[in-house]
């Protein structure tokens, strides 16, 4: 079973069905991204927001899907054991480094577990599927805080031959 909590690629998307996206990627430190509103990663391959499992249900969560991809695949869940109760939830990125899922009562259902401090916080949802938080003022643009990858779910992401663990 944890085989399938992995996070891998494999080769299926050609080159030349990216499309470069002049698409906000990112959210800084307290930005809000609220229900009805996304973020999409630079090539435009995946998409980050608010979405409901199916019409009927009242429970909202944080997700990640395919963005070209239809019907909706979603590849990963930050609040899956806690949903918004309607369209009132908010993702914030915190002065303490941390995302963070407020329902419309304001009070916390989700948050990453950064433990560092930075100056210049931010989420972004890279080509690869990650939602990662970094220090904006890093040199490495690889030293996350916090990523998704490694809070894997039940979701193979199937990308350009690289494998992410």
């Amino acid at each position: 079973m944890k085989s399938f909590r992995r996070i891998c690629c494999f080769c299926f998307l050609l080159p030349h069905f990216i499309v470069p996206s002049d698409a906000i990627d990112t959210l800084a430190l307290n930005e809000t991204l609220a229900d009805g509103k996304t973020i999409i990663s630079s090539g435009g391959t995946f998409e980050l927001g608010f979405y409901s499992p199916d019409t009927s249900s009242k429970n909202r969560y944080l997700g990640i899907w395919y963005k070209q991809v239809s019907p909706v695949v979603v590849v990963w869940i930050a609040n899956r054991d806690v949903p918004v109760n309607g369209t009132n939830g908010l993702l914030k990125v915190t002065d303490q480094a941390k995302l963070t899922i407020f329902n419309g009562e304001g009070t916390t259902i989700w948050s990453t577990n950064s433990t560092r401090l930075v100056q210049k916080p931010v989420a972004q949802l890279l080509d690869s599927g990650n939602l990662v938080v970094k220090d904006a003022a890093d040199a490495n643009p690889e030293n996350y805080l916090w990523q998704s990858f490694d809070h894997p779910t039940d979701t193979i992401i199937y990308c350009l031959g690289l494998c992410f663990l």
